[in-house]
């Protein structure tokens, strides 16, 4: 089970963290994405981690604001979001799978998405 909190409304250019603890199973054995949905829109990639932490990857639109991360002890990966800006609004979403990739379908498990608005 994945649960994903953090979200909320903040103005353009400031930051929010998202984390998403995971229960249930052994969650350095899994890959963790952060995926979002912006209303009316397709569920895009974000942002990846590999199960050490050591691979990351990130969609364009984010490369230099976010940071992807993970606390294996305390299961939980996080997602800085930094100069946030008003396209970033959507329900953002972590999901476990088996490797890194930017394809939801590769991902088995997912978390229940938490609300990130940016006014402008």
């Amino acid at each position: 089970q994945l649960q994903a909190c953090g979200g909320g409304l903040v103005q353009a250019g400031g930051s929010l963290r998202l984390s998403c603890a995971a229960s249930g199973r052994t969650f350095s054995n899994y890959a963790m994405g952060w995926f979002r949905q912006a209303p009316g829109k397709e569920r895009e990639f974000v942002a990846t981690i590999s199960r050490s932490g050591s691979i990351t990857w990130y969609t364009d639109s984010v490369k230099g604001r976010f940071t992807i991360s993970r606390d294996n002890a305390k299961a939980t990966v996080y997602l800085q979001m930094n100069s946030l800006k008003f396209e970033d609004t959507a329900v953002y979403y972590c999901a476990g799978g088996p490797l890194n990739s930017r394809r939801g379908d590769q991902y088995n498990y997912w978390g229940q998405g938490t609300q990130v608005t940016v006014s402008s």
